[in-house]
């Protein structure tokens, strides 16, 4: 009797183990970790709403390197991420170095603003001329003619304009050199639409994380920066003259009315250079998710489109407060359209 209870007990504890140990592995299994890099313009918002997923799903954590989007397309073409970001979409050319298929998702949209550090002057305007001046090395005086005529109260200083630009290759350097090659044709001509242009002038920082620092720290300078990123910092941001020849200052309701103007076409790259409309703000772009169309591990795919389904939907609450703006409804659908496309081998 004690024989066979003893054998019992060994047997009972035997299975539990092995179910505990099921349960281990099936947990082990379950984890997932989704590695991505690309554009340090949408970081802020991508790290709270991979921060969120994770505190809904702990099984499932993204590590998200803010690179820039130059090096993020990198990343992504040779498979060393499974996702990439940038600002600058992908080139056909890019697309087809990818054998598997790829899938550009804009997942939240922004505004570029030339912020600045300068004492005394809060509200400084800035004129299409002046501001395309400046970056091609032509407006190089704080009292430039150009500038004062649109600031005739403001006690401009003469002193050299610092530029700051941005050292790595960037999507936030495409989108605005893209806005000053279609608002001046000096511009257009050279340096010319790039992801790293040859500026005429310029302090050199890296990624929007860089020149935000370099205008803190520097008085008398200008850089172009994501609007999160300045309102983060509280810098100055100018207000800029739009198509409409309306100065504009950076707000949502601004930002939204430039989105307004534009349809998303079925490969959901759209560009908006130069929008019309006389409550606009000039520089505005959408910024793209880079995804395989087809992924072997079934893990990582299922985690992945949970990832971008939360951000189209609960993550979109919290655009605003970043400093971004909320996906129009009918660009969320035909976001969650395209996630289609995303299937495992």
């Amino acid at each position: 009797m004690i024989t066979r209870k003893v054998l019992c007990f060994g047997l009972a504890s035997l299975v539990l183990g092995f179910g505990l140990f099921c349960s281990a592995a099936a947990a082990a299994e379950d984890y997932v970790k989704l590695i991505g890099a690309g554009a340090s313009f949408p970081a802020p918002l991508y790290s709270k709403w991979f921060k969120d997923f994770h505190g809904l799903h702990p099984n499932v954590q993204v590590d998200y390197q803010s690179v820039g989007s130059g090096s993020g397309i990198k990343n992504f073409i040779n498979k060393t991420v499974d996702f990439g970001a940038s600002d600058a979409g992908m080139k056909p050319e890019e697309i087809a170095q990818v054998d598997v298929g790829v899938q550009l998702l804009p997942m939240t949209a922004g505004a570029i603003v030339l912020s600045y550090n300068l004492q005394g002057v809060p509200d400084l305007k800035l004129s299409r001329e002046a501001y395309a001046g400046i970056f091609l090395g032509k407006v190089t005086k704080w009292n430039d003619p150009l500038i004062t005529k649109a600031n005739p109260d403001a006690k401009l200083p003469d002193s050299a304009i610092n530029v700051v630009v941005r050292a790595d290759s960037s999507g936030t350097t495409f989108v605005f050199s893209q806005h000053l090659a279609a608002i001046n044709p000096d511009f257009a001509k050279s340096p010319g639409v790039n992801t790293m242009p040859n500026w005429a002038a310029g302090t050199r920082s890296k990624g929007n994380e860089g020149i935000t620092a370099s205008l803190r720290t520097t008085p008398g300078s200008i850089g172009y920066i994501e609007y999160g990123y300045a309102k983060g910092q509280g810098l100055a941001m100018a207000v800029l003259e739009n198509k409409a020849g309306k100065f504009v200052k950076a707000s949502t309701p601004s930002f939204q009315a430039s989105l307004a103007g534009v349809q998303m076409p079925d490969d959901l790259m759209a560009w908006l250079p130069d929008p019309t409309g006389d409550d606009s703000y000039p520089i505005v772009t959408y910024t793209w998710l880079l995804c395989y169309k087809r992924y072997g591990d079934v893990n990582k795919l299922k985690a992945l489109k949970g990832v971008i389904e939360y951000g189209l939907t609960e993550g979109q609450k919290s655009s605003e407060q970043f400093g971004y703006i909320p996906l129009p409804a009918p660009v969320v659908a035909k976001v969650k359209d395209a996630l289609n496309n995303i299937q495992g081998n």
